[in-house]
């Protein structure tokens, strides 16, 4: 089930004055993150501090199971968002779920001028430009796994090239 933050933000709400073609967005921010690595910390306090200042927020709260197709309001989410934050962290890449996110963040971001803000934590941008490191170890194993299309990995490693050439923020100790 995912978590949405409310407010009164003007993002969120349409006025009269705007023209039918201008998007209206359900969410300013949408959260991609890898669970095992940031839901307890990181992510969690980053929801926490967007949340108080009045920014409508999606982050999923499920469980995701492994194995299984990513839910489609998952990524109705992302394209009803402003802004997407990605917090590309150690065990990003091992996620497919977080992978399919980012490969429709980076679409919407082209399409649809999604925002794109990148949080390199515990990961060296230049190892997610280059997916090198963890994150090669990773796509390897993606593209041994018979269940993983292998168009679906080089959209995958397209994604993560375009976002790793995106200046953010870089996070190593707190």
């Amino acid at each position: 089930m995912a978590t949405q933050a409310t407010s009164s933000s003007p993002s969120s709400t349409s006025s009269s004055s705007s023209s039918s073609s201008c998007p209206r967005w359900n969410y300013d921010v949408f959260l991609s993150f890898c669970g095992v690595d940031t839901r307890k910390n990181f992510t969690d306090h980053l929801y926490t501090a967007l949340k108080q200042k009045g920014i409508i927020t999606f982050r999923d709260d499920e469980k995701l199971k492994q194995g299984k197709n990513i839910s489609p309001e998952l990524l109705k989410a992302i394209v009803e968002s402003k802004y997407a934050i990605i917090v590309l962290s150690t065990n990003y890449t091992s996620s497919r779920w977080c992978l399919t996110e980012l490969a429709k963040i980076v679409e919407c971001m082209k399409e649809t001028r999604l925002i794109v803000l990148p949080v390199f934590y515990h990961v060296n941008p230049s190892d997610v430009r280059n997916q090198s490191g963890n994150l090669a170890e990773a796509f390897a194993k993606h593209e041994e796994d018979t269940k993983v299309n292998t168009k679906d990995v080089q959209a995958w490693k397209a994604a993560l090239r375009d976002v790793g050439h995106i200046a953010g923020w870089h996070v190593h100790d707190r």
